[in-house]
């Protein structure tokens, strides 16, 4: 915290502060005891959620930026828009500097999850998962288990499990379900088609093929 301290001091004192992108960020979220657990490998709330702010009056003015999923990977084309640098095509992120401003257009409403069986860590499967700006819905590989739904809105500690009353498994990306509710039937499936296309459109599917 010093060593950032003495960074913008040097901005102010050089006259440099008002139009240099000042961006201040956590590494990772991280879980103290919220379900039960301790680490950063889950889909939980605390643990994909990471602390951040920016500044520079000459881009954006101060106070809190607009609603929008911002993610690690939107910082790279932000700092090259403020730079005037052209973005380059293979950068999946975007720039963040619509959000900064108030006014984003056609900002994403869902983005993809994933977490990859580590030996280091052998107490957390893979993890595929989606979040939209209302759920939460995560599916399990390597391990027979329900997988996990929450209402963000509703719930945002993530405390009911949606799918807690049905035995869910997954199996070669493809999940089986025994869920009667129609509504819940077809969110589920809705979520989970979604899912799919966004990683049939990454080629990031962890098994060869998914299964219809």
């Amino acid at each position: 915290d010093e060593s950032v301290g003495r960074v913008y001091s040097h901005l102010e004192e050089r006259g440099l502060a008002n139009d240099t992108l000042f961006v201040y960020m956590g590494d990772n979220g991280f879980q103290f005891g919220e379900h039960g657990l301790i680490d950063k490998r889950t889909m939980y709330e605390p643990s994909i959620r990471v602390p951040m702010f920016a500044t520079c009056p000459d881009l954006f003015q101060g106070g809190r930026a607009a609603e929008g999923m911002a993610l690690g990977m939107d910082i790279c084309p932000t700092m090259l828009e403020a730079a005037g640098a052209p973005i380059p095509k293979t950068v999946h992120g975007r720039s963040l500097l619509p959000l900064l401003r108030g006014n984003p257009q056609n900002w994403r409403k869902e983005f993809l999850y994933e977490y990859f069986w580590e030996r280091d860590f052998p107490q957390t499967p893979t993890v595929l998962g989606l979040r939209t700006d209302q759920y939460s819905f995560m599916q399990y590989h390597g391990t027979w288990d329900i997988d996990e739904l929450y209402d963000i809105q509703k719930d945002p500690d993530q405390m009911n499990n949606l799918l807690a009353n049905f035995r869910t498994t997954t199996e070669m990306g493809r999940l089986f379900m025994r869920i009667n509710d129609p509504e819940k039937k077809k969110l589920v499936t809705d979520l989970q088609n979604r899912l799919k296309a966004i990683l049939n459109a990454t080629g990031g599917l962890p098994e060869p093929k998914w299964r219809a």
